[in-house]
């Protein structure tokens, strides 16, 4: 139900800066028109909907919803307070085309995002966090995890000296996956005929888990090991790659690497000699994780970014930048 409330609101001579001063009300929202309890209300709604469908239940310009549900999530950041994190993660996102990046840290121990912003993913963007985050807090960091990016690491290791940088499985199996289907395109090219027919139209049959595949897409994808031992075998390796963050302690994680390194030999696997050497480069950042105090949820960042990637769906056509870093960092908070 609609409800109007008409409100005398008073106005002040001030004696002792001689201005005048408005009456201010603690129960009225930012726009003077609606009640903040009618706020929080559009904020919670518009947690689970987007901007025009609940201006189209309420009757409301979508400027003015949009509005109020800032203010709701400002409100939500104000009662959170500025966080201590223990371990992070750090990613970065697109928010629009023609690589304009914003960085994301987000706190693994609450599985929450704590910071949005810097102008790209450069070293000076990440120093913005840490500068916001304090010294104080930031020397508290044990534990960051990212992706094999120079500047996230080196800004990491200036500012908290004393955090253990671990470099994320899902980027690392990323570059995994696209050094499978250079050697998938190598072999198309090399191919003709019947034998070329096998490897088209199965690229991401190819990448993924077979776990994840449908029984047509198993079907297809035992046909095409089977017609091209090259891609069985770096299929194979692909696969077993996987277990190299199963292990307890560094020494059987290394001698693990180190055979399935070996077993690149003869196999003219050139993309994967390159992964390898990509790895050993990183080995003590992806090594990390076989420590018992570095086992965090590897998967929480990942999900994270598809979540960021439906708010960007549903907020398509707003150009307000204050506007996603709001709804990303409320993303994972409980409602008001």
């Amino acid at each position: 139900m609609r409800i109007y409330l008409e409100v005398e609101v008073r106005r002040v001579l001030c004696r002792g800066c001689g201005k005048v001063k408005q009456e201010k009300f603690p129960w009225l929202a930012d726009n003077p028109f609606y009640t903040k309890r009618f706020a929080y209300y559009v904020g919670r709604r518009c947690r689970d909907s987007a901007v025009r469908d609940v201006a189209r239940e309420l009757k409301l310009d979508w400027k003015t919803v949009k509005a109020l549900e800032k203010e709701y999530m400002q409100e939500q950041l104000r009662r959170t307070g500025t966080p201590g994190p223990k371990a992070i993660g750090v990613d970065e996102i697109s928010i629009r085309k023609g690589h304009t990046y914003r960085i994301v840290v987000s706190d693994l121990v609450r599985k929450r995002p704590i910071w949005f912003g810097g102008i790209d993913r450069s070293e000076e963007s990440m120093d913005m966090f840490y500068k916001w985050l304090g010294p104080k807090k930031a020397a508290g960091i044990k534990l960051a995890v990212m992706d094999m990016w120079k500047a996230f690491t080196k800004s990491t290791r200036e500012n908290a000296p004393g955090a253990a940088i671990l470099y994320d499985k899902f980027h690392v199996m990323s570059h995994l996956g696209k050094a499978l289907d250079k050697i998938r395109k190598a072999e198309y090219s090399r191919l003709s005929g019947k034998d070329r027919s096998y490897i088209k139209g199965q690229k991401y049959t190819l990448l993924s888990n077979r776990e994840n595949l449908t029984l047509d897409g198993r079907r297809a994808l035992k046909k095409l090991l089977g017609a091209n031992r090259r891609l069985n075998a770096a299929y194979l390796l692909k696969e077993s790659f996987g277990q190299l963050w199963g292990y307890q302690t560094e020494g059987w994680a290394r001698r693990f690497f180190d055979n399935w390194k070996a077993s690149l030999k003869w196999q003219r696997l050139k993309p994967y000699e390159e992964f390898a050497g990509m790895v050993e480069r990183h080995w003590e950042g992806i090594a990390a994780y076989s420590k018992p105090e570095n086992k965090v949820s590897l998967g929480f960042v990942e999900g994270l970014n598809n979540k960021i990637r439906v708010i960007q769906r549903r907020a398509y056509g707003l150009r307000d930048e204050e506007y996603l870093r709001l709804k990303v960092l409320t993303s994972m908070l409980k409602p008001i």
